[in-house]
């Protein structure tokens, strides 16, 4: 398939507007009514520098502490065509078909002496945890019976590597089902039956091992989105960094006692999946869900690798990154790039100010830019691997603890450190959410920085009056924050967003995760991150290394500094809870620490139980009707073959007569694969919907008919590792029935074709 290269400039305001009068008028009836491949090699470019500063207890095979250790992996690939995608909030980015499928990856760590004390910590392949998605994980553990009772409320953490190219419609809270016509239960049910099955693997492959951690500086992976609003933190502060985003990677390492091999990696490092733009219509897992595919792949046959192995590229405080490594431009023929202030160009207006990734020139969609930046954590990751015998830092400590527990951050009052009495607020979005950011541009003329006076946009304070004008109340908490959408005091048909949040940590030794509901920017992350270390200090006698994970369990959006907060970028307009939301998030988190102690028994008092929304969404998604191949042909005819011959390098395309992939989404199978003929004529699968040089269109004919078409197409120019040979490619589907509503499988081969 050959890509032209356009970019949208819609972001969560346009396609809000551009639907609202439907849903609303939905949600005020709702209302009334109460109602097998082969093994891949790759290139290693930008080789990373293994940096470890802190103090090291360094073993090869033997020594630490052992722990109950266990990884597990299950597709959750949703609908991939016909649904609006989660991330960019984008009402035109509707699925049209898969680049790579997206998976769960879990990972169990429990003390061996008290196998009670354990966790999971969940990698989903999305853009991120959510409140309805862990109730049904929590549900669907608990149906797996008595075996499964020790994983729970305040054990299981489920956070998303912030994908932007996935499928949509399952979130819990109205605002971000908007733009994707509602809720949708396939896709829901795919996260959650996936996320179950991953815990399930990992259960069963439970055993005792070791933990080590090391670290890496990435210097080419990320990049700040949000400079202007980072250097309004202290001069002082600023200067104990060499960057204005975090580059460094934690691997965290698990290996098997039995035979020292070992199972799996989970590693954090913060990066924005925004690296495929979002006119983008693909499926896939961005720059992580590459990063995690190529290190398992690159396990297969690995001495040191059991099989089945895990790679976790969980995301850490990501809120002002980007994978636009080549900074933010203004494609309006200029040549200048955007105001640092507020991300515009000459014409004042944010629409043209878009990031470049490094391949930005191959005018893909973000697509080989994507797949480098996933390689170059992978390059980072598997540096670290390497040298684990020389310089990993093996985790010690038998204590495995964690806590749970909700909060409701409506009007909470506490103290900072220094006694003054702050409080948080219901949730509120700023005007310059409406602004987007240089990975996806606003709308309206809304700009970041934007005070609301005057209004870019006369038309939506007509929409913010019908929705709800912000109380005087709400107004005075959120200064210096201008409240466009205030969102935290919506309740009708449903709540718009949350206003209580999920507070957790997890402990393993001396190896601590904070498990952020909201995107931290990079000095929230920093300040998180301390002052848990500070306060982890009594529990240990080895120094605490402290990670921060998410978004995770429920999405409350972003978290800035204070500092931040008065600027009013994108960040900090985002920043729900008001400028006291990070203190209060280190409040919550350090308050609660003893918890994790050694001999800690109990547990936080459970909190109020936030709304579950999964049985009474709202959803205008229309079903699949049915499916016919036009007369004359059946399904999985190949009508238009590949050529004969190729050389590598060329994108080699079948046509076949298709059915809609919402009839089965074939999860931990394949719609489309690639196979070699061996010297005995017998065909052997090579490439499928794992692969990213893999890719499957699935387009819509005649909807009334109901013909539609597939084309598989095989980028060899994107696959380091084809081999000359006789290849043909394969079709997988699923029809249904206009009378009955009966699924029926059939596949299709096209004609064979040579790779020179």
């Amino acid at each position: 398939m050959v890509w032209t290269y356009s970019r949208a400039s819609r972001r969560p305001i346009l396609a809000f507007l551009s639907v609202f009068s439907f849903f609303v008028l939905g949600a005020f009836i709702a209302a009334k009514s109460g109602a097998p491949t082969a093994q891949r090699n790759f290139e290693f470019r930008h080789a990373a520098r293994v940096d470890t500063p802190w103090e090291s207890k360094t073993r090869a095979e033997s020594g630490g502490d052992k722990y109950l250790i266990g990884v597990g992996k299950a597709d959750i690939t949703g609908p991939v065509v016909e649904i609006g995608f989660a991330g960019y909030a984008d009402l035109a980015q509707t699925g049209t078909g898969l680049r790579q499928r997206i998976y769960s990856r879990a990972f169990i760590i429990g003390d061996v002496n008290n196998p009670d004390d354990r966790f999971v910590y969940l990698v989903l392949d999305t853009q991120s945890g959510d409140t309805g998605v862990r109730f049904g994980i929590l549900d669907g553990l608990a149906a797996l019976g008595d075996e499964y009772a020790v994983y729970g409320q305040g054990n299981v953490a489920v956070t998303g590597t912030h994908s932007h190219a996935g499928p949509g419609a399952w979130f819990n809270y109205l605002l971000p089902q908007i733009t994707s016509l509602g809720f949708d239960k396939q896709s829901y049910q795919a996260i959650v039956d996936g996320a179950v099955l991953s815990i399930k693997r990992a259960h069963e492959s439970l055993t005792e091992g070791y933990l080590d951690y090391g670290a890496v500086n990435i210097t080419d992976g990320n990049l700040s989105r949000s400079v202007y609003a980072y250097l309004a933190n202290p001069a002082e502060e600023r200067a104990r960094y060499t960057d204005d985003v975090d580059k460094e990677m934690t691997v965290l390492k698990f290996q098997r006692a039995s035979d020292s091999k070992n199972i799996g990696i989970l590693t954090w490092y913060p990066v924005h999946g925004t690296s495929i733009y979002q006119n983008s219509t693909h499926v896939a897992g961005d720059n992580k869900g590459v990063a995690e595919i190529m290190f398992e792949k690159a396990m297969e046959g690995e001495e040191s690798a059991a099989d089945g192995f895990v790679a976790g590229f969980s995301q850490a405080n990501v809120g002002d990154t980007t994978p636009n490594t080549l900074g933010a431009w203004c494609d309006d023929g200029s040549g200048d790039m955007c105001s640092l202030e507020n991300s515009t160009c000459g014409d004042s207006k944010s629409q043209f100010c878009h990031g470049r990734g490094p391949l930005f020139n191959q005018l893909d969609l973000g697509i080989a830019s994507c797949y480098e930046i996933g390689k170059r954590q992978y390059n980072g990751a598997k540096s670290v691997y390497d040298s684990f015998g020389s310089s990993g830092t093996a985790v010690v400590g038998s204590t495995v603890k964690s806590f749970h527990f909700y909060h409701d951050m409506a009007f909470w009052k506490f103290q900072l450190e220094d006694g003054t009495e702050v409080q948080t607020c219901p949730a509120g979005l700023g005007y310059s959410f409406a602004a987007g950011t240089s990975d996806g541009p606003g709308a309206f003329d809304f700009t970041q920085g934007d005070s609301g006076d005057p209004s870019a946009s006369p038309v939506w304070e007509v929409v913010k009056s019908l929705l709800r004008a912000p109380s005087p109340e709400q107004q005075a908490c959120q200064n210096p924050k201008p409240v466009l959408l205030d969102v935290g005091e919506m309740s009708v048909p449903y709540p718009w967003t949350p206003n209580i949040v999920d507070v957790q940590l997890l402990r393993v030794g001396q190896f601590v995760i904070i498990v952020s509901p909201s995107e931290a920017t990079t000095m929230a992350g920093r300040r998180w991150r301390a002052a848990v270390k500070a306060a982890a200090a009594d529990l240990t006698d080895t120094e605490p290394k402290v990670v921060l994970g998410g978004p995770a369990n429920t999405y409350a959006h972003y978290v800035a500094t204070p500092e931040e907060f008065g600027i009013q970028r994108y960040e900090g307009a985002s920043t729900l809870f008001g400028q006291w939301q990070l203190p209060a998030y280190i409040n919550l988190t350090v308050s609660n620490i003893h918890y994790l102690a050694p001999g800690a028994s109990g547990a936080p008092d459970p909190g109020p139980r936030p709304p579950d929304n999964r049985n009474g969404s709202l959803s205008f998604i229309t079903g699949v009707v049915q499916d016919n191949a036009p007369l004359g042909k059946n399904f999985g005819d190949c009508t238009t073959q590949p050529a004969g011959t190729y050389t590598r390098g060329a994108v080699i395309n079948a046509t076949f007569v298709g059915a809609n992939p919402r009839n089965n989404l074939r999860l931990d199978g394949t719609f489309a694969a690639v196979e070699k003929q061996g010297g005995s004529g017998e065909w052997t699968q090579v490439r499928d919907d794992a692969d990213w040089s893999l890719v499957y269109t699935w387009t819509r004919t005649n909807g009334l008919l109901g013909y539609s078409e597939v084309v598989v197409s095989w980028e060899t120019g994107a696959d380091e590792d084809v081999e000359p040979g006789t290849y043909r490619l394969k079709y997988y589907g699923d029809s249904k029935a206009l009378f009955g509503g009966a699924i029926t499988a059939f596949e299709g081969a096209s004609g064979e074709f040579t790779v020179m």
